[in-house]
Protein backbone atom coordinates (compact mmCIF):
# COMPACT_ATOMS: atom_id res chain seq x y z
CA UNK A 1 0.00 0.00 0.00
CA UNK A 2 1.18 3.65 -0.90
CA UNK A 3 0.32 6.05 0.89
CA UNK A 4 1.08 10.55 1.42
CA UNK A 5 2.45 11.39 4.85
CA UNK A 6 1.35 14.85 5.81
CA UNK A 7 3.71 16.86 7.01
CA UNK A 8 1.95 17.09 10.65
CA UNK A 9 2.01 13.78 10.94
CA UNK A 10 5.65 13.60 10.55
CA UNK A 11 6.31 16.58 13.40
CA UNK A 12 3.99 14.54 16.10
CA UNK A 13 6.82 12.65 16.32
CA UNK A 14 9.50 15.02 16.06
CA UNK A 15 7.76 17.67 18.46
CA UNK A 16 6.77 14.91 20.74
CA UNK A 17 3.46 16.07 20.36
CA UNK A 18 1.40 15.12 23.31
CA UNK A 19 -1.44 12.53 22.67
CA UNK A 20 -0.55 12.73 19.25
CA UNK A 21 3.34 11.25 18.68
CA UNK A 22 1.73 7.06 19.52
CA UNK A 23 -0.14 7.09 16.31
CA UNK A 24 2.10 9.10 14.29
CA UNK A 25 4.68 7.01 15.35
CA UNK A 26 2.80 3.58 14.61
CA UNK A 27 2.17 5.20 11.30
CA UNK A 28 5.99 5.75 10.65
CA UNK A 29 6.94 1.94 12.30
CA UNK A 30 4.76 0.39 9.66
CA UNK A 31 7.26 2.33 6.99
CA UNK A 32 10.13 1.25 8.34
CA UNK A 33 8.93 -2.46 8.73
CA UNK A 34 7.73 -2.02 4.72
CA UNK A 35 4.51 -2.77 5.82
CA UNK A 36 3.44 0.49 3.98
CA UNK A 37 5.12 2.71 0.89
CA UNK A 38 5.10 6.24 1.79
CA UNK A 39 5.60 9.49 0.10
CA UNK A 40 6.51 12.61 0.87
CA UNK A 41 6.14 15.77 -0.86
CA UNK A 42 9.51 17.00 -1.70
CA UNK A 43 8.92 20.42 -0.19
CA UNK A 44 8.11 18.89 3.12
CA UNK A 45 11.56 18.02 3.11
CA UNK A 46 12.90 22.02 3.87
CA UNK A 47 10.11 23.27 6.18
CA UNK A 48 11.01 19.52 8.44
CA UNK A 49 14.14 20.97 8.25
CA UNK A 50 13.98 23.83 9.24
CA UNK A 51 11.22 23.09 12.30
CA UNK A 52 13.36 20.10 13.83
CA UNK A 53 16.61 22.51 13.26
CA UNK A 54 14.31 25.16 15.69
CA UNK A 55 12.88 22.69 17.85
CA UNK A 56 15.75 20.31 18.78
CA UNK A 57 18.92 21.10 16.68
CA UNK A 58 20.57 20.72 13.58
CA UNK A 59 22.01 17.90 14.30
CA UNK A 60 18.71 16.44 14.69
CA UNK A 61 17.27 17.95 11.84
CA UNK A 62 20.31 16.46 9.93
CA UNK A 63 19.57 13.02 10.99
CA UNK A 64 15.69 13.27 10.85
CA UNK A 65 16.37 14.70 7.19
CA UNK A 66 18.78 11.53 6.41
CA UNK A 67 16.57 9.27 8.01
CA UNK A 68 13.31 10.30 5.90
CA UNK A 69 15.53 10.05 2.87
CA UNK A 70 16.27 6.44 3.99
CA UNK A 71 12.48 5.37 4.50
CA UNK A 72 10.59 7.36 2.14
CA UNK A 73 9.90 8.27 -1.45
CA UNK A 74 10.19 11.77 -2.18
CA UNK A 75 6.60 12.75 -4.31
CA UNK A 76 7.44 14.66 -7.94
CA UNK A 77 6.53 18.29 -7.97
CA UNK A 78 6.61 19.33 -11.25
CA UNK A 79 4.72 22.39 -12.98
CA UNK A 80 2.23 19.21 -13.55
CA UNK A 81 1.45 19.14 -9.94
CA UNK A 82 1.20 23.04 -9.15
CA UNK A 83 -0.98 23.18 -12.29
CA UNK A 84 -3.31 20.51 -10.96
CA UNK A 85 -3.04 21.86 -6.90
CA UNK A 86 -4.54 25.54 -8.91
CA UNK A 87 -7.46 23.45 -9.87
CA UNK A 88 -8.39 22.23 -7.29
CA UNK A 89 -8.76 25.31 -5.89
CA UNK A 90 -8.28 24.58 -1.95
CA UNK A 91 -8.08 26.95 0.83
CA UNK A 92 -4.56 26.36 1.10
CA UNK A 93 -2.36 25.48 -1.43
CA UNK A 94 0.23 23.69 -0.14
CA UNK A 95 -2.44 20.54 0.97
CA UNK A 96 -3.78 21.01 -2.74
CA UNK A 97 0.33 20.45 -3.27
CA UNK A 98 0.35 17.24 -1.56
CA UNK A 99 -3.21 15.83 -2.94
CA UNK A 100 -1.60 16.77 -6.47
CA UNK A 101 1.80 14.89 -5.55
CA UNK A 102 -0.75 11.56 -3.63
CA UNK A 103 -2.59 11.64 -6.91
CA UNK A 104 0.49 11.85 -9.67
CA UNK A 105 2.22 8.73 -6.90
CA UNK A 106 -1.06 7.05 -7.16
CA UNK A 107 -1.45 6.65 -3.54
CA UNK A 108 -3.93 4.62 -1.46
CA UNK A 109 -4.68 7.76 0.99
CA UNK A 110 -2.78 10.98 2.82
CA UNK A 111 -2.24 10.32 6.57
CA UNK A 112 -2.98 14.19 7.96
CA UNK A 113 -3.79 15.58 11.24
CA UNK A 114 -6.37 17.67 8.82
CA UNK A 115 -8.29 15.55 6.77
CA UNK A 116 -11.01 18.49 6.66
CA UNK A 117 -8.19 20.35 4.40
CA UNK A 118 -8.46 17.41 1.55
CA UNK A 119 -11.99 17.15 1.40
CA UNK A 120 -11.63 18.34 -2.09
CA UNK A 121 -9.28 15.81 -2.88
CA UNK A 122 -9.50 12.78 -5.37
CA UNK A 123 -7.61 10.70 -2.71
CA UNK A 124 -8.96 9.90 0.68
CA UNK A 125 -7.23 11.52 3.60
CA UNK A 126 -7.02 9.70 7.09
CA UNK A 127 -6.08 10.56 10.11
CA UNK A 128 -2.90 8.81 11.86
CA UNK A 129 -5.66 6.47 14.26
CA UNK A 130 -8.12 5.73 11.19
CA UNK A 131 -5.41 4.58 9.18
CA UNK A 132 -3.98 2.19 11.74
CA UNK A 133 -7.45 0.71 12.05
CA UNK A 134 -7.60 0.47 8.50
CA UNK A 135 -4.54 -1.78 7.86
CA UNK A 136 -5.13 -3.97 11.39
Amino acid sequence: MRVVIDLNVILDVVQERQGLHASSGAVLQLVVEDTIQAVIPGHCLTTLYYITTKHRSKEHAEFFLDWMLKYFDVGIESITNFIRARSMQFTDFEDAVVASVAETEECHCIITRNIRDFKGSSIQALTPEEFLVQVS
